[in-house]
């Protein structure tokens, strides 16, 4: 998400089908019938590289998994859907469950603390669908950054400073606190946080830029003190086993609109070749398993396309020129004005054709349409099937890095 300030919140949904019980806490009074059998398909197997150079073993398990699973497990892993971390909807989560969703973010704000978070993050971990009887985990993910954007609050979690706090720190004391809130989040069920926020913000600019300086999201205003600080926060989530997503690439820092509620937000200074791509090389040379994209546009790079579907940003820039590879997320394209001129279903596809791997929705309600756009374009195009085989790949094998899938 491009700014998520502290306020009542946007859900993000997600729960995996099983066929079975749904969520005993919040699930317990719907009623809802197994779905449909879905054909499977003849795919190829295609081991995707992951954001670590997975094992044989891991890469072996993914395909194992991967031949596994009926198309509509396939597509869902595709997915992040949105569920409130307050007060989930039973609708929303019978919508994903349905929909196979392998991934959950949890969003808005929740001030139960850490014990009454693992039990919502329980609930959804019992949807997860089962592959020749062996459960695919869930990703759970949340927007913990800190200052105005923290969406786990309450006893057991620290009140984490803004990142332009943060930046003001040695490296070696963001990287001991950010273990500290990582190992918060994993005992409350997280396997992923969206962060750290990678844009440069130049200190011309500071709070004029609305996604980013005007929350001080920012770790500072030169490339260099934001590479070395997302760089530390990165190390201190992995110390304690959590993963982190170096976000917006190509960066936010740069724009005066906020995507998440402006339309045809455009940079028109960021090249390919910027040094305010020097954080997200630097994560990416650190070994970064998620990156986030933007859905600005960048003029000097791609004027025809926003970010999240354009592959020369994801495909030239991101994987060929930068190395990266790992899983491709996008920033919201559930609710952002950056894309309501955009059928759901073409945000899907778009981003999906353009190279990303994982679509981030907060609003459940998309996610039937997300999910059948992908599937009539997968019986057209071969090179689309492709796309959908490696990007499964990868977020299954992202899976394994997080503990949620084993065939050992």
């Amino acid at each position: 998400m491009t700014a998520r300030p502290r306020r009542p919140g946007a859900g993000r949904p997600a729960a995996l089908r099983s066929g079975v019980p749904l969520v005993t806490m919040m699930l317990a009074a719907v009623a809802c019938g197994a779905p449909a059998a879905h054909a499977r398909t003849a795919e190829p197997v295609r081991a995707a590289p992951a954001a670590s150079a997975p094992a044989t073993s891991a890469t072996a398990c993914v395909d194992r998994v991967y031949n596994g699973m009926t198309q509509a497990q396939r597509i869902g892993q595709l997915l992040m859907g949105g569920v409130s971390a307050a007060r989930p909807s039973t609708t929303d989560l019978r919508t994903l469950r349905e929909h196979h969703v392998g991934s959950v973010m949890l969003t808005g704000r929740s001030t139960a603390g850490t014990k009454a978070t693992r039990k919502v993050v329980d609930g959804f971990r019992g949807q997860a669908d089962k592959v020749s009887g062996r459960r695919v985990g869930l990703l759970v993910a949340t927007d913990q950054e800190g200052g105005q954007v923290q969406v786990l609050s309450g006893p057991g979690f620290s009140a984490i400073p803004t990142a332009l706090t943060q930046g003001g720190w040695s490296t070696t004391t963001l990287k001991s606190r950010a273990a500290g809130w990582a190992a918060q989040l994993k005992s409350a069920g997280v396997d992923l946080d969206l962060a750290p926020v990678a844009d440069v913000v130049p200190s011309s600019l500071g709070t004029r830029n609305g996604p980013i300086g005007r929350y001080y999201r920012e770790y500072g205003h030169t490339p260099d003190t934001v590479a070395s600080h997302t760089g530390a926060f990165a190390a201190g989530f992995k110390q304690a086993h959590v993963m982190t997503t170096y976000k917006h690439f190509p960066g936010l820092g740069r724009v005066i609109g906020n995507t998440d509620t402006t339309a045809n937000v455009v940079d028109s200074v960021t090249t390919a070749t910027s040094s305010y791509l020097t954080p997200f090389k630097a994560g990416i040379k650190g070994g970064a398993p998620f990156v986030m994209i933007s859905s600005a546009t960048y003029s000097k790079i791609d004027a025809h396309h926003i970010a999240a579907f354009s592959p020369t940003v994801i495909g030239k820039l991101l994987r060929t020129q930068l190395g990266f590879k790992g899983v491709v997320i996008s920033d919201d394209l559930g609710q952002a004005v950056a894309v309501r001129s955009f059928t759901p279903g073409q945000r899907a596809v778009n981003f999906l054709s353009a190279g990303g791997n994982m679509i981030l929705t907060v609003k459940a309600s998309t996610v039937p349409a997300m999910a059948q756009a992908i599937s009539d374009r997968m019986r057209t195009s071969a090179a689309f099937r492709a796309d959908v085989a490696d990007s499964v790949h990868r977020v299954l094998l992202a899976k394994v890095s997080a503990g949620q899938l084993s065939c050992g």
